[in-house]
């Protein structure tokens, strides 16, 4: 209370907005989506650029001697999009704002430890940014693999330090905001409030940052011994020395795999809060809620779906595309869940006159179409012919780049239609939602033609292709400008 009364400007009478004056949860959820708003507008003209190079055969606007640069621009738009937009908007941002709210609590449980992981995040950035002001930039993928990554002869071994440094710092601030979340949802829910009568997003909150202290720890390590072997001559990922570049990957996915349902975890929720409508009913809480436990342990263990072509036993192979296909089956069902609400309730009606609601039943769909083709590539052979191309790529931006991005956009707009009741008045006109539709349009331009892509066996991380490739890439391009052009007016 004192900081905060420290906060109060003696002229105007309100309160600061600096983030170091603040321990309120409400302030630092909104920092939280003003950092991971710039951040992902700065990953988002990232993949502008590519779509720029990518848009017909030859080097457009990237020369031959500097190709580098459009592995730099790879590399840091998966770092940003990821570690600087996703996570801290829907675990930093919607966690500090909504779990205080719904566990009937004033506070989160260490609010100075709150106001220190949000301070983090714009250091670990500009560290990141470090890496494309060297002379040759960390193009090494957003993946980090050896022996790329810890060769002194091919690359800067400043750029990738920075890369390295700048996660561990991003790391130690998820580590801080998901230990105060955690704790938050144990110790401090309301007198009267049981388990049954908790709204889903809190669940998935919980289930998200405890994953996270799970695998974070594990990637962590392999951050460290890839700076051991830049710079310390140690030989954990050298294969001339006994060492296993292969090691590394199953470190990473270990870490990498859980990722992805640690970012779709919290959407669910969202998406489950919205539905919701009056938050009265929700169709299936309960399987819901077992789907989503069943996620998080089955998310861990299947993280050799991503290693399938280095070379693995048969058996390990057969175990793997088994398990990855039983991991749809709770993922699919929350869909039915979903569908089940919108029939059976007032969701209906809630969904058809809110901007949130059009964002939720976008997600929906995208969501869909990105599992289907999840399952598609679950199958080990059809993973060897379509890996490392366009139609992984797409798997993965249906899912993240529209599934998670849609359930921000549903839950930023929730907090308005709350704020701001009259908001509700001006979204039943259709003439708002034709911004939204055109994103929709957009998204499905840019993104879908990378199936055919894919099945062309075009490479990914790659600015040059074969001119019967133009058509396909050029669509794809035209698509991603007009997602830029719309979300432009719409925010």
């Amino acid at each position: 209370m004192y900081i905060n009364k420290l906060c109060i400007s003696k002229s105007t009478g309100n309160r600061s907005i600096l983030l170091s004056c603040s321990v309120s949860h409400k302030r630092i959820g909104l920092s939280y989506y003003l950092t991971s708003y710039l951040f992902g507008l700065c990953g988002t003209i990232l993949s502008l650029h590519m779509r720029i190079e990518l848009e017909t055969a030859g080097n457009r606007i990237i020369s031959l001697e500097n190709l580098n640069f459009y592995n730099l621009t790879i590399t840091l738009h998966g770092l940003l999009m990821i570690f600087f937009l996703v996570m801290p908007a829907l675990i930093g941002g919607f966690g500090n704002i909504f779990i205080p709210i719904l566990i009937g609590t004033s506070e989160v449980c260490y609010p100075r430890t709150n106001n220190i992981s949000i301070l983090l995040i714009p250091y670990s950035y500009n560290t990141i940014l470090l890496s494309a002001y060297n002379e040759i930039g960390g193009g090494i993928g957003w993946t980090l693999y050896p022996p790329l990554s810890t060769s002194l002869m091919s690359l800067s071994s400043v750029g990738v330090e920075v890369i390295i440094l700048g996660l561990v710092i991003s790391g130690i601030s998820t580590s801080l905001s998901s230990i105060n979340l955690f704790a938050t949802d144990l110790n401090m829910r309301c007198n009267g409030m049981t388990l049954s009568s908790i709204l889903v997003y809190v669940y998935s909150i919980s289930i998200s940052v405890s994953m996270l202290l799970l695998v974070l720890p594990v990637l962590t390590a392999a951050l460290i011994m890839l700076l051991a072997d830049l710079h310390y001559n140690t030989i954990f990922f050298d294969p001339m020395f006994g060492g296993d570049p292969i090691f590394y990957q199953h470190l990473f996915w270990f870490f990498g795999h859980p990722e992805v349902y640690i970012l779709i975890l919290p959407s669910f929720g969202i998406i489950s809060m919205i539905l919701q409508g009056t938050y009265l009913y929700l169709s299936g809480k309960h399987s819901l809620l077992v789907a989503m436990y069943c996620i998080s342990i089955i998310g861990i263990i299947v993280w050799v779906h991503h290693m399938f072509t280095v070379g693995l036993d048969n058996d390990i192979r057969a175990y793997f595309t088994c398990v990855t296909l039983i991991i749809s089956l709770p993922t699919g069902s929350k869909i039915f869940n979903f569908i089940s609400t919108y029939i059976g309730t007032n969701a209906s009606l809630y969904v058809s006159r809110t901007i949130a609601g059009y964002y939720c039943m976008v997600y929906i769909i995208s969501f869909t179409v990105g599992g289907t083709t999840g399952v598609i590539l679950s199958n080990i052979i059809v993973d060897i012919a379509l890996h490392d191309t366009y139609f992984t790529v797409t798997h993965f931006h249906f899912i993240l780049s529209l599934g998670t991005i849609y359930a921000i956009f549903s839950g930023l707009s929730l907090l308005l239609e709350q704020q701001l009741p009259s908001l509700i008045l001006s979204t039943t006109s259709y003439i708002s939602r034709y911004p939204l539709f055109i994103i929709y349009v957009g998204i499905i331009l840019t993104f879908t033609p990378m199936h055919f892509l894919g099945f062309n066996v075009m490479p990914r991380r790659l600015p040059d292709f074969p001119d019967n490739l133009n058509s396909w890439n050029t669509i794809s391009s035209i698509g991603s400008g007009i997602t830029l052009i719309s979300f432009s007016v719409t925010t």
